[in-house]
Formats: structure tokens, C-alpha cells, sequence
């Protein structure tokens, strides 16, 4: 089924939802809370998709993502506001990113309440069976809080199937300050949640109507499988039992083509198109980075030139606007450009100082008509990155390390001739290898993209430019040919490891806020995770 997110009317419903599980109250003010015009048993798939549309609102827009981790993993630089490149990024970016994880996590738990509460659990079920419903809820709450740990470390946790006086979120009847459940916890939890949530599905379709995610519980079971999949992979040898995780997910089914991926695809028009289309579409400061550029041109490493190039970012000289997501690359004056010229492509240099970003726009590239169109994809989770897990799992297979590349191109619509060629001059399978080829993969995800660099260290400095290393300009500004990167937070010498913990949970969570920033090292952007073996 393709992927739709639900109308704009359904969307303000489910969100007006937040405010009901969200705001505490005492027994004695319960009906001063109650909205009589409000429904009791509201549509669940609707509320359903806003949630999952709050998730890619609040990961993939031009801040939370443009300004903050698309930059990081050197997809991307700006042209404008390099500080946010060289890591001084706006902490109102880190607040926006937990308020809206938080609110998309609390309607996934209304749906869970609808499913279970005896007095709306039978109405609820005439929108999909109750297990079906609850499976979807636990599956992406346990995405929601993977976001979370992996960007802040030690947070507030819900858990649908386990007590533990740990896990305090979303429970505002019970307390307004929650406590911060430890990293090893919460992944943990979050493993046995998806393996629950895949076997309690029964066949069918997950929601009777509106289900723009899944379809059906089959492809809901593989992506759960999937997912808990990456976050084994992401902390085994540190989070017990990750290991035997990884091998049942593997047994119990995950993706196994492009039909399987998961994404949210906005709508094809104002009302609800993508972030990427929304935020960007008037803007010239948000370009393709030079360093991923070189990858593709098969200037940097030893991959040959690469065909998705051509389907990542715009030739330069690409006019912006309504034009480059027509379909057709032209210029100011209407003069169409040749899309697969690589002398057109060149990218900007990352991190580089204000004063040097300006004479270097002029051979910036902008992201593709693929990315820039109003209903454009955010993915959750491919296929292909299931193939680069399966590659790992099986000791560097080069089998999968192949299908994984062969995936990611036809995803984005590479010609079959040219993935053959490609695929077949990729060099053998090794963790470096698999893992550059990951990160390229990984385009416009730059959440996961970043996860795995703090995991692996791949792509290493090879490619990637850190703090303190010289890079070259495309051409010489002011008789100079190169620069150097210079980190603008103090001690931070290669990326970013996290985000700040929000000022306003600084603010009113202060006791929980101490113990959580003291359990984990310190409330720095060099403390490490408890995987961060980079």
C-alpha cells in the first residue's frame, strides 16, 4: 500500500490529543478537564498517522535534521549559519526534538488505552483488531524511544509490557517528573517490546481504514523484526542478551525487498507537503556536502563513481523553487541543464568559517527534485540497511554487503545497466566498506547515520573532515586552496556524541535532570553512550 499521511483535520484531532495525556490534574479537577465537545473514541488510525507524522515533523525538518545531525555526517553543509555546521547548534532544536518525540509517544499510548480500557476497546476494535492495534502502538513507541537513547542517552521511559519503578514517562496522572531510566534498561526493554509486539500480531490488516504505514500485519511483523534487528546490533556486547536478539529477529522474519520499507509519504500539495520540500524549498543555504559529493564522483575512496549522484543532489546552477521539483533541471532563465554531467557537481566544503562559506556557494549543489518534492518519503527503515545488518551479522557477508547497495540504488531509481556495473567493481566486503557504503546509503536518514559513525567510526577521516583536520576549497579563495575545520564547542574533537539534555527539563525536572546528567558522565556533547565505541 503506498504510504499517505492522513488529511489535515485528522491530523489537528489527534494532535489536541497530546494536551489530554499530557497535562496532570487532581481527581477533584477532572471534570474541569474534560472537554464536552471533545470525542471519548476518537479515530485510532488517526490518530495513528498524526503520531507517526509528528515523528518525521520532528526528525527530518530544517532544523531538528538541516541544522543540526544532516550537517554532522557531512550529507550536508550550509552556506549561511556555518557555526551550526562547526557544532553550535541552536538548543532549541534539541528542546523541539524530545517535546515532539514525547507527544508522538504519548498517542501511541492513547491508542494502547483505547485498546484496553474495557469501556472503548470494543468500539476501537471496529477500526482494526485491538492486538493489531496495540502491536503497531508498542512497535513505534519502541521507534520513538530508540530516537530518544540514541540522541540523548539516560531518558524518561514508558514500557507497555514490563513494571519497573524505572520506567515513569507518560504516566502524568502518577508523576509530572519522571525519572530517567539508564541506558542499558531502556534498550533492553525496547528489544523484548518489539519481540512481543511482532508475535502478538494476528493476520490481517493492522487498521481497517486510513492505514498509511503498514497495510497489513505481515509487513508490520517485519519491521518490528527489523528494528529490533538494528537496536541489537547496536548494543551488543553491552546490552546482555542483544546477541540472541539479533539471531531470533533475523529467524523470525525481516525485509526482504523495497516493498517492505517503511516510510511516511506527505501529501502531493501545500496543505501537508514533506519538511524537506517545505522548509528548503526557498531557501539557498542547505547544500549537498562536498564530502559526500567526492564519495559519489569516486574522487575519495576506492568505490568508482557511483550512479546515485545524479539522484542525491541538483546540478549546479539548478534554479530553486516550483522549477526543481518539476521533474526537469534548468536555470534561471529556463535553460535546461544537464543532469548527468559530473562537472556539475562539486558540493560544498564542510565547516568551513563564514568568511570562506560565501565564495564557495557558487559550486554548492542542492539536494535533488527526488528529495525535493512535496510528497517525498521520509524512511523509517529500508530494506537495504537490513541487508548492511545482515552483512555484519554474517561476519562481513559480501553477498549481503552487495544486495544492501543493489537495494539503495533502486530505491532511488538508478538505472538497473548502471547498479550492475557499480555493484559489480564495489571492493570485497569489510567493516569498512560495508559501513561507508551504509552511510552513503543512509542519505536524508541522518539520525541513523550518525548512530553508526559513534558506532563503528566509519566512514573514518579518509572521508570525513573532523575538527582540527585542513580541507581543500574548490577553488582558491584569496590566494588560499585550502582550510581548516575548527570545532566551535571547546574539547570537541570529532563529531558530536549528543545532544544537550532541554533547558526546560533542566528547569522542571531539576532533582531527575542532575542524577540523569551525573549517571551518564555529564551533560556534554562528548559524552559517549554506552555503545559508542568510536
Amino acid at each position: 500500500m503506498k504510504n499517505r499521511i492522513l488529511n489535515l483535520s485528522k491530523t489537528i484531532l489527534a494532535t489536541a490529543l497530546i494536551g489530554v495525556v499530557s497535562i496532570g490534574c487532581t481527581q477533584d479537577f477532572e471534570a474541569i478537564n474534560d472537554n464536552p465537545n471533545a470525542t471519548q473514541t476518537p479515530l485510532s488510525y488517526g490518530v495513528f498517522n498524526a503520531a507517526n507524522k509528528m515523528v518525521t515533523d520532528a526528525t527530518r525538518n530544517s532544523f531538528e535534521s538541516g541544522r543540526v545531525t544532516l550537517p554532522w555526517v557531512q550529507h550536508s553543509a550550509q552556506t549561511n549559519y556555518t557555526e551550526e555546521d562547526r557544532y553550535q547548534y541552536r538548543l532549541t532544536s534539541g528542546d523541539a526534538l524530545w517535546r515532539n518525540l514525547y507527544a508522538a509517544a504519548s498517542n501511541y499510548k492513547k491508542i494502547i488505552d483505547l485498546n484496553t480500557d474495557p469501556a472503548t476497546a470494543q468500539t476501537t476494535s471496529a477500526y482494526g483488531a485491538n492486538e493489531n492495534q496495540i502491536a503497531a502502538s508498542r512497535v513505534m513507541l519502541a521507534y520513538v524511544f530508540l530516537q530518544l537513547a540514541d540522541t540523548f542517552g539516560d531518558i524518561p521511559y514508558y514500557s507497555y509490557g514490563t513494571v519497573d519503578p524505572d520506567f515513569q514517562a507518560l504516566a502524568v496522572q502518577e508523576t509530572l517528573k519522571p525519572v530517567f531510566a539508564p541506558q542499558a534498561k531502556v534498550y533492553a526493554d525496547i528489544m523484548k517490546e518489539l519481540k512481543e509486539a511482532a508475535a502478538m500480531t494476528k493476520p490481517g490488516v493492522v487498521f481497517t481504514s486510513g492505514d498509511v504505514l503498514f497495510g497489513d500485519a505481515a509487513k508490520l511483523k517485519k519491521f518490528a523484526n527489523s528494528l529490533r534487528l538494528k537496536v541489537a546490533t547496536r548494543v551488543k556486547g553491552v546490552v546482555p542478551g542483544a546477541e540472541a536478539h539479533i539471531a531470533e529477529a533475523i529467524a523470525a522474519g525481516v525485509m526482504t525487498s523495497n516493498a517492505d520499507n517503511v516510510g511516511v509519504t506527505y501529501e502531493n500539495s501545500l496543505v501537508n507537503p514533506s519538511p524537506m520540500y517545505n522548509d528548503f524549498r526557498t531557501r539557498s543555504d542547505f547544500s549537498v556536502a562536498k564530502t559526500l559529493i567526492d564519495v559519489l564522483k569516486g574522487n575519495v575512496g576506492n568505490y568508482g563513481a557511483d550512479p546515485r549522484l545524479f539522484q542525491y543532489a541538483s546540478p549546479i546552477g539548478t534554479v530553486k523553487g516550483p522549477l526543481l521539483s518539476s521533474g526537469a533541471y534548468v536555470d534561471a532563465d529556463g535553460n535546461a541543464i544537464d543532469q548527468f554531467d559530473p562537472a556539475l557537481y562539486v558540493g560544498q566544503p564542510y565547516g568551513l568559517d563564514q568568511s570562506l562559506s560565501t565564495s564557495q556557494s557558487g559550486g554548492a549543489n542542492f539536494f535533488s527534485n527526488n528529495v525535493y518534492k512535496k510528497d517525498y518519503t521520509e524512511i523509517l527503515m529500508e530494506y537495504s540497511e537490513v541487508e548492511f545488518l545482515l552483512s555484519e551479522a554474517n561476519g562481513w557477508s559480501d553477498v549481503n554487503y552487495r544486495k544492501a547497495v543493489t537495494a539503495s540504488m533502486q530505491k532511488w531509481g538508478v538505472p538497473a545497466a548502471d547498479i550492475a556495473v557499480f555493484v559489480a567493481g564495489l571492493p570485497v566486503a569489510t567493516q569498512e566498506t560495508v559501513m561507508t557504503q551504509k552511510w552513503v546509503a543512509l542519505f536524508m536518514q541522518p539520525y541513523e547515520a550518525w548512530a553508526e559513525y559513534r558506532r563503528t567510526g566509519f566512514p573514518n577521516t579518509s572521508i570525513l573532515l573532523l575538527p582540527g583536520e585542513t580541507g581543500a576549497l574548490n577553488t582558491p579563495a584569496g590566494g588560499a586552496s585550502t582550510y581548516t575545520f575548527i570545532s566551535l564547542i571547546d574539547g570537541l574533537t570529532d563529531l558530536p556524541t549528543r545532544l544537550y539534555y532541554p533547558t526546560v527539563i533542566q528547569t522542571l525536572n531539576v532533582d531527575n535532570y542532575n542524577a540523569a546528567a551525573s549517571a551518564i558522565g555529564g551533560d556534554k556533547m562528548d559524552t559517549p553512550l554506552i555503545w559508542d565505541n568510536n
